[in-house]
Formats: C-alpha cells, sequence, structure tokens
C-alpha cells in the first residue's frame, strides 16, 4: 500500500481500512499459530502497512 494513495483517502476510509488491516493480522496470526502460514512475511507487510494508515490519520489531525 503506498503512502500517497492512504493520502487521498478520506478519514472515515482511512478508519475503515485501517480495522480490515487490523482483522487481516488477527488473521495471520492465527495461521501462523495453526502452522497454516505459509508466508510469514505477510505479518511484516500488514504491520507496516497498519503503522502507514496510523500515521496518515495522525498527520490529518495535527494539520486539522
Amino acid at each position: 500500500m503506498n503512502a500517497s494513495k492512504l493520502r487521498d483517502m478520506t478519514a472515515d476510509e482511512l478508519q475503515v481500512k485501517l480495522n480490515d488491516l487490523k482483522n487481516e493480522l488477527f488473521n495471520l496470526r492465527f495461521q501462523l499459530a495453526t502452522g497454516q502460514l505459509d508466508n510469514p512475511m505477510k505479518i511484516k507487510g500488514v504491520k507496516k502497512d497498519i503503522a502507514r494508515v496510523k500515521t496518515i490519520l495522525r498527520e490529518s489531525d495535527i494539520r486539522a
């Protein structure tokens, strides 16, 4: 997920994206615990995407 694409989204869309990413992270962790996860690096990527979304939300709060 590009930061430029995230900056084009509204705050509500970013909140929805953040919730989706958190659910995806939960599912990936669950798959890791049960041994069904093929690529553990997906967890790292989702964590970074969550951080990007939170950063963009915080930037928009500061500007407003």
